[in-house]
């Protein structure tokens, strides 16, 4: 037998127009953003720390090695290697491969360009920054940020416990509750927009041999130029890791209507209480 569906309440402004639109913004600038970034990797696909770069003790290294007389791809962390032939270090179609960090898919320009690829970082990282501005710019200015911080009542141990459990056992939010942000997403998004993002602005200025004329003391700040490289690099994961799990959220907790929240502003609330 079909299960009845629950009754909805439909909201028509879950999400300001101007919301919406720094949101597509961000996903296009941020794709971008990686994808150009990963080209510029690809130029010397090594970290490391402190000021220089000390070849032969990277933190992370990404290349070709030979096994017999079978080249592979390996990755690096740390003093463990992992075979990554076909992904990283040796990537491209069957007979075709070549030595490269991250494969061409994943680069923009997909062929070898640093020059290009600095131009798309910088022109999309300023487009990403602009962006920003106009979002905080708009919260300051609304009640978009109370949306964003949590309450008393959230902040209590027991809330944020409920929170984290009914995330792990996938339990979604009805009713007034779904309204609103709870507190794991307030907490989230705010240790990206105040954290993360910040500092991943900081450090790329921080490689900017430009920047580095007008501000000297930032390279320093982060202990040297391959330190910096290496705390961008982080930031950028944990942009990835969280991009991809509001995108599994997004589709778990209902995708079309989380979607067309987006982009049109209308949302179906499911009510709480018994099925009628």
């Amino acid at each position: 037998m079909a299960r009845e569906a629950r009754p909805t309440t439909v909201v028509y402004k879950r999400h300001s127009g101007l919301v919406r639109a720094t949101h597509w913004v961000n996903v296009l600038a941020i794709s971008l953003l990686l994808m150009s970034g990963l080209q510029i990797f690809n130029a010397h696909p090594a970290l490391y720390w402190g000021q220089k770069s000390t070849f032969a003790d990277p933190w992370l290294y990404m290349g070709l090695a030979e096994i017999g007389d079978r080249p592979v791809g390996v990755t690096m962390v740390g003093d463990r290697a992992f075979e990554t032939t076909g992904l990283f270090g040796y990537s491209g179609a069957e007979g075709r491969r070549e030595p490269r960090g991250f494969p061409a898919w994943a680069t923009v320009p997909s062929y070898r360009d640093l020059a290009s690829g600095r131009r798309w970082h910088f022109f999309f990282a300023w487009l990403f920054v602009i962006n920003g501005l106009v979002y905080l710019a708009a919260a300051l200015l609304s009640r978009h940020r109370r949306d964003l911080l949590p309450t008393r009542e959230q902040w209590r141990l027991r809330h944020i416990w409920r929170d984290v459990l009914d995330h792990a056992r996938l339990r979604f939010p009805k009713g007034e509750a779904a309204r609103t942000y709870n507190v794991l997403q307030k907490l989230t998004y705010l240790a990206m927009i105040l954290g993360v993002l910040p500092l991943m602005l900081l450090t790329g200025l921080s490689m900017s041999p430009g920047f580095n004329a007008a501000a000297p003391w930032l390279i320093d700040l982060f202990g040297g130029r391959q330190s910096a490289r290496s705390v961008h690099f982080i930031c950028a994961g944990l942009i990835v890791l969280f991009v991809l799990v509001h995108v599994a959220l997004v589709v778990l907790s209902g995708f079309w209507n989380n979607m067309r929240s987006m982009i049109t502003g209308r949302y179906a609330i499911e009510t709480e209480g018994p099925r009628p």
